[in-house]
């Protein structure tokens, strides 16, 4: 199964308020990495300091980096068409859906699922389902700083594998309305504005 696992890391903890200060996606084949997309992006805001804490991005860092509607589209290209993981989904679908509204720019078309929903059903005896806590209980070899967006994509991916391996058996395809129900994300899709825009501009001409 292919699956693209993605993050992004911001300002604050509210969309339409605070930023994306980074965006990644990594392509899973076989359950391996194969290929991936990141970037920093400028928030044309001040990064506060307790966002730069946990993530360790400053403004120095972003000064020179792109917009974020310089970026989705790149970052549609990459993701359309392919089943997306993230973990805690609707945090991060949230912001990049603002943005995607606010712009107007084309929007991947993949179903988005939910690696924590579906940890809390799949992954017993942990203590929370924070990402950093399963990577530590699941013993998934750590490659990178957590709350680095490209990082904790890796991280998603791998323990979303580990939940596909345990769910499936060996060499059974995984259904993905199976696991749309069990990450609870059956309306979680990012909004194509560009396409409604298009489809409006082509009846007015009509």
């Amino acid at each position: 199964m292919q699956y693209i696992a993605f993050d992004i890391e911001t300002t604050g903890f509210l969309p339409r308020v605070d930023q994306i200060v980074e965006i990644a996606a990594v392509k899973f084949a076989g359950g391996k990495p194969i290929e991936s997309f990141s970037s920093l992006v400028n928030p044309k805001i001040a990064i506060p300091p307790g966002a730069g804490r946990i993530h360790g991005i400053t403004d120095e860092m972003v000064k020179d980096s792109p917009l974020i509607d310089e970026i989705l589209a790149k970052f549609s290209d990459f993701c359309t068409g392919t089943p997306m993981v993230a973990h805690n989904a609707p945090f991060d679908t949230e912001f990049i859906k603002a943005d995607i509204e606010k712009f107007e720019t084309a929007a991947p078309t993949s179903v988005i699922l939910d690696t924590c929903s579906m940890a809390r059903k799949v992954i017993q005896g942990c203590p929370n389902y924070k990402l950093g806590t399963l990577v530590a209980h699941l013993k998934i070899p750590v490659n990178g700083a957590f709350h680095r967006a490209e990082a904790d994509a890796r991280f998603c991916g791998n323990l979303f594998q580990i939940m596909i391996d345990r769910i499936y058996r060996a060499g059974e395809a995984p259904v993905i309305e199976n696991l749309i129900n069990l990450s609870g994300t059956s309306t979680l899709k990012f909004p194509q504005v560009l396409k409604t825009f298009k489809q409006l501009d082509f009846l007015a001409q009509l």
